[in-house]
């Protein structure tokens, strides 16, 4: 079986977050990157495939040369190959997934998965994007996986429960949090993935659809109040909502 894990270089979740100079974007300096940490499940996922059924598993991340360190964890963790696409632009989504998908095109796997999402940009539209460019079925938010000759049944989370959906192999899948739980790497694969060669593919064209025009950061919370624990004070609360908040 062949996997093809898409991958994310992204701020620390504990990252302190400043708006570059020019309003459109971060303050990249002193802020450490991570694998995003859904793509993580989707790493693991991906080796217990290898391990169930056997095969290889590939990691794809499309960005500069920092992408390289979170390459290096998926293969640290056990992937058996990383190709980074190498491009320093400012991509939208659609463009993130045109140049994935000309390049998935190419390895012919049998699975892609994608964590649910990426949690710098948060739009959830990777994994969708890519399914339809490469007209493959796809399920979002799986939390359970079964594969057996071909056929992929899935648990995915929706509003209130979840559901059961069944399609077949090559199939798009992003993950979500309880499907697994990521391995640590261990000492000898993270001193394997030192000298693991990571291919590098130039990448060319950029067709943004979206153009980030200002950002900022949101708007502090203001000071709270306690208007107190007693059965009276509902009346007081309502009055503040209404005079003050005028909410209602």
């Amino acid at each position: 079986m062949k996997i093809v894990v898409c991958v994310n270089h992204v701020p620390d979740t504990e990252a302190r977050i400043k708006i570059g100079a020019d309003g459109k974007g971060i303050d990249k300096s002193g802020i450490t990157y991570i694998l995003n940490p859904y793509d993580e499940i989707a790493v693991e996922q991906g080796l217990r495939l290898k391990e169930k059924f056997g095969g290889e598993v590939i990691a794809i991340s499309l960005g500069g040369e920092s992408n390289k360190e979170t390459l290096r964890k998926t293969l640290a963790m056990g992937a058996d190959k990383a190709i980074l696409l190498k491009d320093e632009s400012d991509r939208d989504s659609f463009s993130v997934a045109k140049a994935l998908s000309d390049n998935l095109k190419e390895i012919n796997s049998d699975i892609i998965l994608f964590g649910k999402q990426s949690i710098d940009f948060d739009n959830s539209q990777l994994p969708g994007l890519v399914a339809e460019m490469l007209n493959l079925p796809s399920v979002s938010v799986v939390v359970k996986l079964e594969i057996e000759n071909n056929q992929v049944v899935c648990e995915r989370e929706i509003e209130g429960g979840h559901e059961k959906v069944e399609s077949r192999l090559p199939v798009v899948l992003s993950v979500q949090k309880g499907l697994c739980e990521p391995r640590y790497p261990s000492l000898k694969g993270i001193m394997a993935a030192k000298t693991k060669l990571i291919e590098e593919k130039p990448v060319i064209s950029n067709s943004k659809k979206v153009e980030i025009v200002s950002l900022r950061l949101p708007a502090s919370k203001g000071t709270g109040k306690i208007v107190g624990t007693e059965p009276t004070a509902a009346k007081e609360l309502v009055r503040l909502l209404h005079e003050e908040a005028k909410i209602i």
